[in-house]
């Protein structure tokens, strides 16, 4: 659901705005000094949509355009390529997106949702709002770098760029480029081609170039940061089950999750994914420690027909099953309610009796946690403090705490740092890869519209020639890629608010 607060303040300050601009002018001893104040600054106000046009700029774009013309000649023509490649590849891939929409409205796997490639974005609903900060600020870098395209390719092909400017519409920003429309309709579908396919090229590149950055992040932090000796704990959640005095701490290393091996945030997450689909497993106790030192209680049954045998709540005790021998061949399955600790603490895993006689020499047997369906226990370790032990569900543990790779090598370095880079660039590939589809989709309004009548151009006028025919191509084409765009808008906004 949409986050009433969140719509109130956005509303509430458009409405100020809005108010605010339609008095003054209203006003007749304001209005004429207002609206050149605004004309002077470039600054234009409508309901929900304010934008700045400038042209301080175009001296950077017309030197870009003038750097080594033979290199610009191939780079945007590679744009061109890639322009044309990434209008079909959008079309399969707003088809493909809108399939598994339909088929997640059909079913109430929550698996699929994170399977699509594209998903509508709406702050405060599935983007949490400590990160607000990451995404706008990577989609404003996006956009200016879309249009940055545009203008440098466009000065290339001899096309004045009247300004640059940015506009923030709702809560969503981005940029935009001023183009002389003259000069763009009298020079050749193929240049046309190449100022409308610039904005996504510029676009993939920006995401490649994050992409790399991403990859190479270990690499260019080693200096400061190792990597590879554990998980660092940079947030716990408050009154999660992961917090307290013997809980997990910021600054914390994990390095193992029961017997899995922990270098990093993935083996953690695939670590926890493992010990939630696999059986619980057991420890090693000697077998004089299951005598009269720790009290066996009664066991009962649970609602979910697993057993129990700890009636008193306890927070250090815990149910274990273990198999007592009977008789001369045969064995029965005891339950001991006993101190979890002391019972798991140096001791080895284990799945059946055998286990334990391969590691110990005293008689040992091999007593496992009785826990429902899908609750496991599970020993974090993290030196030099002992174990924190957690019982509950595996997916718990992973929504409670935050980790990075990057374990700092001075102690004056921030934990934080790594993480914001990383999140930032994931930001950015994210939104800068998703501009370069939905730009590229042959719709009314995007660039791949333009890309769309150009391409048609430059390829039918010797088939189809008559004009008003090829624009009428161009129309149904555009006519269909657009209720495809906006049936996966409609449909994935739907999916994010409404459910």
């Amino acid at each position: 659901m949409i986050p009433v607060p969140l719509l109130v303040c956005v509303v509430a300050a458009w409405c100020a705005v809005y108010l605010f601009d339609t008095l003054l002018k209203s006003s007749v001893t304001h209005r004429i000094r207002y609206e050149s104040w605004l004309a002077s600054r470039g600054l234009m106000l409508s309901p929900f949509h304010v934008r700045w046009q400038t042209t301080m700029f175009n001296r950077l774009f017309a030197y870009c355009a003038r750097i080594n013309p033979h290199v610009l000649y191939l780079w945007f023509n590679s744009g061109l390529v890639f322009g044309i490649v990434a209008m079909l590849g959008s079309v399969v891939l707003l088809t493909k997106t809108l399939q598994q929409t339909l088929a997640q409205m059909t079913t109430d796997n929550p698996r699929m949702g994170s399977q699509q490639a594209l998903q509508v974005v709406v702050p405060g609903v599935n983007l949490p709002t400590n990160q607000l900060a990451y995404f706008f600020i990577a989609l404003m870098l996006s956009g200016v770098i879309h249009e940055l395209g545009h203008a440098v390719a466009a000065l290339r092909e001899q096309v004045r760029v009247n300004g640059f400017g940015i506009f923030v519409f709702v809560l969503y920003p981005g940029a935009f480029v001023d183009l002389f429309t003259t000069h763009l309709n009298i020079i050749s579908p193929t240049q046309q081609l190449r100022i409308f396919c610039a904005g996504v090229w510029h676009n993939f590149v920006l995401c490649v170039a994050a992409l790399a950055f991403l990859f190479l992040l270990p690499l260019l932090l080693f200096p400061a940061y190792s990597t590879g000796g554990g998980a660092l704990v940079t947030e716990v959640v408050q009154g999660s089950a992961a917090e307290g005095p013997r809980g997990l701490s910021v600054g914390d290393i994990v390095t193992r999750l029961e017997d899995c091996p922990v270098r990093g945030v993935e083996d953690w997450s695939s670590c926890l994914s493992h010990l939630s689909r696999t059986p619980q497993t057991g420890y090693c106790v000697p077998v004089a420690s299951l005598q009269p030192s720790w009290a066996h209680g009664r066991a009962f049954k649970r609602l979910d027909g697993t057993m129990d045998c700890c009636s008193n709540n306890s927070l250090t005790d815990l149910c274990f099953s273990y198999m007592k021998p009977q008789g001369r061949n045969g064995k029965e399955r005891e339950y001991a309610c006993m101190p979890v600790r002391k019972m798991v603490t140096g001791t080895w895993m284990c799945r059946t009796d055998d286990d334990c006689a391969a590691h110990s020499h005293a008689a040992s047997v091999c007593v496992t946690p009785s826990l429902e369906n899908q609750t496991r226990f599970i020993r974090v370790t993290h030196p030099p403090s002992a174990h924190m032990l957690f019982v509950g569900y595996p997916p718990h543990l992973q929504y409670a705490v935050s980790l990075t790779n990057f374990v700092p090598r001075f102690g004056f370095l921030h934990l934080d740092l790594p993480v914001f880079l990383e999140t930032f660039c994931k930001y950015v590939v994210s939104l800068s890869g998703a501009l370069a589809v939905v730009n590229s989709v042959p719709c009314f309004a995007l660039d791949g519209q333009w890309m769309l009548n150009a391409l048609l151009e430059a390829t039918l006028v010797t088939v189809v020639t008559d004009r008003q025919k090829r624009e009428l191509i161009g129309f149904f084409l555009l006519l269909a890629g657009s209720a495809l765009l906006a049936a996966n808008v409609a449909l994935g906004l739907w999916m994010v608010t409404a459910r």
